[in-house]
C-alpha cells in the first residue's frame, strides 16, 4: 500500500517534462551549444512547465479568476539566461482589492510549483506596491528590470510595465546612485577587481552581474534595457557592444558548465575548477605557462572588457548638467591649444583631441597634466584615445615620449591610476615591451592573489601610499630622491614571470632593455637591473636568515652599496609584500624587514639612522646596574653577558631581571615560562627557561605543545646561558584570537609549555584541526603538493649550518621536523617559520651537540634524507 505523497497528474507531468528537458539541454551543452541558446531553452523549458501548473491551478477554481491576475518572471529567469540550476523568481501581479479572494489560488499553485523540485521565489503584489517597494529598494527594482509577461491579464501587465517604466525614468538619478552603491558592496565581498585568482563568475567585478548591470543602468536612464536597443541609441559603441556580447556567451557557457558538472548552483570558480575547464576546453600550454593560465587569461580578456563598458556606461549615466559643472567650466583654463584644465577633470579640446590619438607624445603629455594637476582624464577623452589605441598594433618610442613617461613615474600622485589607464589603453606596452607577455598572466600558486600586470601596478600603488606612513617606511619613501627608478623597478620586477628561465633573471634582462628604451643614464639602469634582480633577497633574508648575525648585514649592504640602493630596496620589498594580497604585509613580516634595513643603514652609514634604543653593551651597563644589591652577583654578570642581542632589544631590563631572579632559584627537574602580547608586532612572545639536562628534545616539545594549542609559530630562539641554563623563545600568532589573547590564554599556554617539559613523554600531542573551507581544499588539491626540498646553506654564517626546509602546509608539520633533528643529534639555535598560505618554509640554524658547525658531505646527506623521509611519509 503506497504512503508517499500523491500528486495530481498536471504535477506528474510537470516533473517528467522538467527531468526530460533538462537532460536534453545538458546533452546540447555537452556538444558546445552556445551558453544564451541552452539558457533561452531552458527558459522555454520552464516556461511550459510553470504555465501548464497556471492553467491546472485556475482550472480548479470556482470562479475566473485570469483577469485579475498576471504572471511576471523576472531576474535571471525574466531576462531568460537562467542558468540550470537557479532559483526561477516569480511575481503575480493582482488588481488593487482582490488579494484575499486568490489566496486559494495562491496556494495550490505554489505547492504545485515547490512538488515539481523548482526552487522558487516567488511574491503578489498590485501594480502600485511593486513599482513603490521597486523605487525604495535597489535589489527590487534590477530584479523587476527584467520582468517580462507571462500568462493572465495582459492588460493588467501592460499597465504595470508602462507604470513602472515612467517611474523609473523619473527617478533615475536616485536609482542609479542606490544601483551603484548596492554593486559596489557586492564587489566588496566578492572581488572588486578582475585580476582575482579564484572569482565569482557572476558576482566578482566584470562577471555576469557587471552585465547586467549594464542593463539596469541603460533601463533606469535611458530607458532602454537590450544591448541592440542601447547600441542603436549610440550609448553603446558597436564595438563595446561587441564585445560584451562575446563576453556574455563566455560567462554563460562557463556557468552553465559548472551547473551542470556540480548538479546544483555553483558560481565559484575555484582551481580545481579552473583546471579541469581548460582541460576540457582544450587550452593549450607549454613549458612556461600552463593551459589553465591561458584559460584564466581569456577570462580575465572578457571580465576586464565588461569592466570597461561598465564603468564608462556608468560615468556617462551620470552626468547632468549642474552648478558645479557649470562652474567649473567658469574657472577652467586651456594648456595650449590641446587640452582645458578645470576643477576635476582635464580634457582635450577638438584640435587636442586630434593630436592625442595619433601620437604617443601627446597622450603621456596629457597623463603627465592629469598626474600634476591630480585631476582625472574626462571620459570622452579616455574614449577616444582608446579607440584609437586598440586599433594600432604598434607605436615607436620618441625620445620625447620616454622623457615624459619617466616624468610621469617621478610623480607619486595617481601614479598607479595613470598606469592603469595606460595599460587599459594598451600604451603601457609600447613603452615597457615586456607588459605585452604579463598582461592578465595568472599565477598558478596559493601565493598571489593577483594576476602578474596587476600585481606590479598594485605594487607602485603600495609604494606610493607609504608616503602617508608614519615611521621608518614612510621615511625611507620620502628621503628616496629619485623615485622614478624606484617606481619603473616596481613596475618590472615580476614581468619575467611565465618563462621557463627563473623570474628574476628574466627580469633583469627586461629592466636592461627597458632602460634602453627609455633612454636611462649608466648608473641608473645598473640601479634598476640590481632592483629587479634582487627583489626577492631583503625579504628571504628578513624571513629566512639571521638578521642579527653581523656577516649577514655585511653581506647585504655591500650587495646594496650605498643607503639610496638600499632605501629603495627596502620599500620595494615591502610594496611587493603588501601588492601580493590583503594583509600579506603584516606587523611581524614588517618589523622584521625593517629591523634589516636599520641594521644595514648602520653598516652604511657608520651611525644608527633611527636613532632609537640604546647599544647593547648600554642596556647591559643598564642591567647591571641595577643588581648591584643582588646576591651572588658574579652569577649575575655571568647571565648578563650571555643574554643575546635580540632578548636585550625586546626586553624591558625589569622584566629581563625577574626572569633571571626566577631561573636563579630554578630547581634542575624544573621550567618556567612568561607570556605577553606585543601589539607593535600584532603577535605574543612565549619565554621559557629551563635546565637543558631536564629533558632531551626540549624544542622540538616546545614546538608540539604550542602548535598543539593552535598556535602558529612565527619565530623562534634557543640561547644558552651559563650554568647549562637555557632561554628559549617563540613568537606566535594564537588564531583563537583577533587581537590580545584574554590572561587566562596566556596562563593556559605557559602551563602547557612547562608540561611539555616537566611531565615529558614520548607520546605524539594531539594537534588541533583548525577549519578550512572546502573552496581551499579543493585549491590545495587542484595546485597539488608541492615537493619537499631539504636545502643546506653553510656559507651564510661561520658559527651555524643553515637547513631551509620547503613543505606543504600540514597538522604537526613543525613537530615532525624538530623531532627528526633532535634524533638526529641537531642542536637547533635559531628558527623561522614561514607559511605562504598552503606552503612552508622554515629556516633552523643548527649544529651538532658539540656545538660545531656540520660540514661532512655524508652527515649533511644524511640529513637532508632523513628529513625528507620524514616529511614525504603521508601524515606526518
Amino acid at each position: 500500500m503506497p504512503t508517499g505523497p500523491t500528486f495530481r497528474p498536471a504535477i506528474l507531468a510537470a516533473r517528467e517534462k522538467l527531468a526530460e528537458g533538462r537532460a536534453k539541454l545538458r546533452v546540447q551543452h555537452d556538444r558546445g551549444s552556445p551558453g544564451i541558446q541552452v539558457c533561452a531553452r531552458l527558459t522555454d523549458l520552464l516556461d511550459t512547465v510553470l504555465l501548464d501548473l497556471f492553467h491546472d491551478a485556475l482550472s480548479l477554481e470556482s470562479q475566473d479568476i485570469e483577469p485579475l491576475i498576471t504572471l511576471v518572471p523576472h531576474g535571471g529567469y525574466g531576462r531568460r539566461d537562467v542558468a540550470p540550476f537557479s532559483d526561477v523568481d516569480l511575481m503575480l501581479l493582482h488588481e488593487q482589492g482582490s488579494a484575499t479572494g486568490i489566496q486559494p489560488f495562491i496556494r495550490r499553485f505554489t505547492q504545485s510549483i515547490y512538488d515539481t523540485g523548482l526552487d522558487l521565489g516567488f511574491s503578489t503584489r498590485t501594480p502600485r506596491q511593486a513599482c513603490t517597494l521597486a523605487l525604495q529598494d535597489p535589489t527590487i527594482f534590477t530584479s523587476l528590470v527584467e520582468s517580462r509577461f507571462l500568462g493572465g491579464s495582459v492588460q493588467l501587465s501592460t499597465r504595470f510595465f508602462n507604470k513602472f517604466r515612467k517611474s523609473a525614468r523619473r527617478h533615475s538619478t536616485a536609482l542609479i546612485s542606490n544601483i551603484e552603491a548596492a554593486r559596489q558592496e557586492e564587489r566588496q565581498q566578492f572581488g572588486e577587481t578582475v585580476y582575482l585568482l579564484r572569482p565569482n563568475i557572476k558576482r566578482s567585478r566584470g562577471g555576469l552581474r557587471d552585465l547586467q548591470l549594464i542593463r539596469w543602468i541603460g533601463f533606469a536612464r535611458y530607458g532602454e534595457a537590450e544591448y541592440k536597443s542601447l547600441e542603436r541609441a549610440a550609448i553603446l559603441h558597436q564595438e563595446d557592444h561587441d564585445r560584451i556580447l562575446d563576453a556574455r556567451e563566455f560567462l554563460l557557457r562557463l556557468r552553465n558548465e559548472l551547473h551542470f558538472h556540480a548538479g546544483k548552483s555553483q558560481d565559484q570558480l575555484d582551481k580545481e575548477e579552473q583546471v579541469r575547464l581548460a582541460e576540457k576546453y582544450h587550452f593549450p600550454g607549454d613549458d612556461s605557462v600552463l593551459p589553465v593560465e591561458n584559460f584564466m587569461r581569456e577570462y580575465i580578456d572578457h571580465t576586464n572588457d565588461v569592466r570597461y563598458v561598465t564603468a564608462n556606461l556608468l560615468s556617462e549615466a551620470k552626468q547632468r548638467v549642474t552648478l558645479p559643472s557649470v562652474v567649473g567650466q567658469w574657472f577652467s583654463h586651456r594648456v595650449g591649444n590641446d587640452f582645458r584644465v578645470g576643477t576635476h577633470h582635464i580634457s582635450a579640446t577638438r584640435q587636442g583631441l586630434a593630436k592625442v590619438c595619433d601620437n604617443l607624445e601627446e597622450i603621456l603629455r596629457l597623463m603627465d597634466l592629469s598626474n600634476r594637476y591630480n585631476n582625472r582624464i574626462d571620459q570622452p577623452t579616455w574614449r577616444a584615445i582608446r579607440h584609437s589605441m586598440i586599433s594600432r598594433p604598434h607605436i615607436d618610442v620618441s625620445p620625447r615620449a620616454a622623457e615624459l613617461f619617466l616624468s610621469l613615474l617621478s610623480q607619486p600622485a595617481r601614479l598607479a591610476s595613470l598606469l592603469r589607464r595606460l595599460h587599459e589603453l594598451r600604451a603601457l606596452e609600447k613603452l615597457v615591451p615586456a607588459v605585452a607577455h604579463a598582461r592578465h598572466l595568472m599565477q598558478f600558486n596559493e601565493y598571489h592573489k593577483y594576476t602578474v600586470d596587476e600585481h606590479s601596478i598594485r605594487a607602485v600603488e603600495a609604494a606610493t601610499s607609504f608616503q602617508n606612513f608614519n615611521g621608518p617606511l614612510g621615511r625611507a619613501y620620502a628621503a628616496i630622491r629619485d623615485k622614478r627608478t624606484l617606481h619603473l623597478a616596481l613596475l618590472v620586477h615580476d614581468l619575467g614571470k611565465g618563462f621557463d628561465e627563473d623570474h628574476s633573471e628574466v627580469g633583469r634582462r627586461i629592466a636592461a632593455e627597458t632602460a634602453a628604451q627609455l633612454g636611462l643614464p649608466k648608473h641608473e639602469t645598473e640601479l634598476l637591473c640590481f632592483l629587479v634582480h634582487k627583489h626577492l633577497r631583503m625579504s628571504h633574508l628578513a624571513q629566512r636568515r639571521n638578521i642579527n648575525d653581523d656577516v649577514v648585514v655585511a653581506d647585504f649592504a655591500f650587495e646594496c652599496g650605498s643607503l639610496e640602493a638600499l632605501k629603495m630596496m627596502y620599500v620595494l620589498t615591502c610594496a611587493d609584500l603588501a601588492a601580493v594580497g590583503p594583509d600579506v604585509l603584516n606587523s611581524w613580516k614588517l618589523d622584521l624587514i625593517t629591523q634589516l634595513y636599520e641594521r644595514t643603514s648602520e653598516h652604511l652609514a657608520g651611525e644608527s639612522v633611527t636613532g632609537s634604543g640604546g647599544s647593547h653593551p648600554q642596556i647591559r651597563g643598564e642591567i647591571r646596574a641595577m643588581i648591584d644589591n643582588e646576591p651572588n652577583r658574579q652569577w649575575w654578570y655571568a647571565q648578563i653577558k650571555a643574554l643575546p642581542r635580540t632578548y636585550l632589544a625586546d626586553t624591558p631590563p625589569e622584566t629581563i631581571i625577574g626572569q633571571l631572579r626566577e631561573l636563579q632559584e630554578l630547581p634542575r627537574d624544573a621550567a618556567r615560562a612568561w607570556g605577553r602580547y606585543l601589539p607593535e608586532r600584532a603577535a605574543a612572545e612565549y619565554t621559557i627557561g629551563t635546565h637543558e639536562t631536564i629533558t632531551s628534545g626540549i624544542f622540538y616539545k616546545l614546538t608540539g605543545a604550542l602548535s598543539s594549542k593552535g598556535l602558529k609559530i612565527l619565530s623562534a630562539e634557543i640561547h644558552p646561558l651559563t650554568d647549562q641554563l637555557v632561554l628559549d623563545r617563540f613568537f606566535v600568532n594564537d588564531l583563537d584570537y583577533s587581537g590580545e589573547p584574554p590572561p587566562e590564554r596566556i596562563d593556559e599556554i605557559n602551563r602547557a609549555l612547562v608540561s611539555a617539559l616537566c611531565d615529558p613523554h614520548d607520546t605524539p600531542p594531539n594537534f588541533r584541526r583548525l577549519w578550512v573551507g572546502d573552496a581551499a581544499t579543493a585549491d590545495v588539491d587542484a595546485v597539488g603538493h608541492l615537493p619537499v626540498q631539504v636545502r643546506i646553506d653553510n656559507s651564510t654564517s661561520d658559527q651555524y649550518t643553515i637547513l631551509d626546509i620547503f613543505a606543504h602546509d600540514q597538522i604537526g608539520l613543525l613537530y615532525t621536523i624538530t623531532k627528526t633533528m633532535n634524533v638526529l643529534g641537531l642542536s637547533v639555535h635559531i628558527a623561522k617559520i614561514g607559511t605562504y598560505l598552503d606552503q612552508v618554509v622554515d629556516v633552523f640554524y643548527v649544529t651538532d651537540h658539540d656545538g660545531e658547525k656540520i660540514v661532512n658531505d655524508d652527515r649533511l646527506a644524511e640529513i637532508q634524507q632523513q628529513i625528507h623521509t620524514a616529511l614525504a611519509a603521508p601524515g606526518p
